[in-house]
């Protein structure tokens, strides 16, 4: 039989399901690639906002990876929601000894409701620990300012930190997502050699939750396949586009993207 591709997804847990594993899970899915996961923290939340949040011991991150690692495989993992320094370290420490050939840092800071998901201690165990082994970065421009520490303004800006992200931090590639940016979005891709900028069209809408966690998710499926970083971003760009332009229309707050649009665009 032809083997299949395998992703890992190293998250937090969304009982609404529109975001962190159960977003990874789906959209490894619709890109035909085997998914596995381990829970960092379990949260309770929905459309309207989280309301707890229950980290994961340790020992249990630990076991779940090495599980998966020694028995499945992995071609491509990414991670979500990594609250706390221990939990960083830990992932950091786990991805150099299986050795996976492709990370995807998807660096989760805030629920789209507001709510905290990483501890102000874990921010600078993050941009030292984790950025360097990255295959690709997944910043949106929040999330880009903070790992730069400086504010951004511009497209010039987002240039910039992207180029900071890679060059001095250590990434082999960065995704700075421009949807938090005034006018049509536009991400910039920049790998260290040359940077590519991705147009997209913004949608009114307000569900949009996960868009993150899809993005990064589409972009680990495409590198476990084995496309290229250029071909995964460009995939994972229609696929989420597709998921925010064809909504479910679910929950009162911030509902989910529709993780189906793409394949039946297909």
């Amino acid at each position: 039989m032809p083997s299949v591709a395998k992703a890992l997804t190293i998250a937090g847990s969304d009982s609404g399901g529109g975001a962190g594993i159960q977003a990874d899970l789906k959209t490894f899915q619709m890109l035909d690639v085997f998914g596995m996961s381990a829970i960092t923290a379990v949260t309770a939340q929905n459309t309207l906002g989280v309301t707890g949040i229950y980290d994961v011991p340790l020992e249990g991150i630990e076991k779940q990876i090495d599980a998966v690692a020694s028995d499945l495989g992995v071609d491509a993992v990414k991670t979500g929601m990594l609250s706390q320094p221990a939990v960083i370290e830990l992932v950091a420490a786990k991805v150099k000894e299986h050795g996976f050939p492709y990370l995807v840092v998807d660096p989760v800071m805030i629920a789209k409701g507001g709510a905290s998901l990483l501890a102000e201690s874990a921010k600078d165990v993050l941009r030292r620990v984790l950025l360097p082994l990255a295959s690709v970065v997944t910043p949106n421009v929040p999330e880009a300012e903070v790992l730069i520490g400086r504010p951004i303004r511009s497209r010039e800006d987002m240039l910039t930190a992207a180029r900071i992200i890679v060059e001095e931090q250590g990434a082999k590639a960065v995704v700075v997502k421009g949807g938090h940016m005034e006018g049509e979005p536009v991400d910039v891709v920049y790998d260290g050699r040359e940077s590519l900028l991705l147009q997209g069209v913004r949608y009114e809408t307000r569900h949009t939750h996960g868009t993150g966690c899809t993005f990064s998710a589409a972009i680990t499926a495409c590198l476990a396949r084995g496309d290229s970083l250029e071909t995964a971003v460009r995939t994972a760009k229609d696929f989420i586009t597709c998921a925010i332009r064809e909504e479910l229309g679910i929950g009162a707050g911030h509902g989910p993207t529709n993780h189906w649009a793409y394949s039946r665009k297909r």
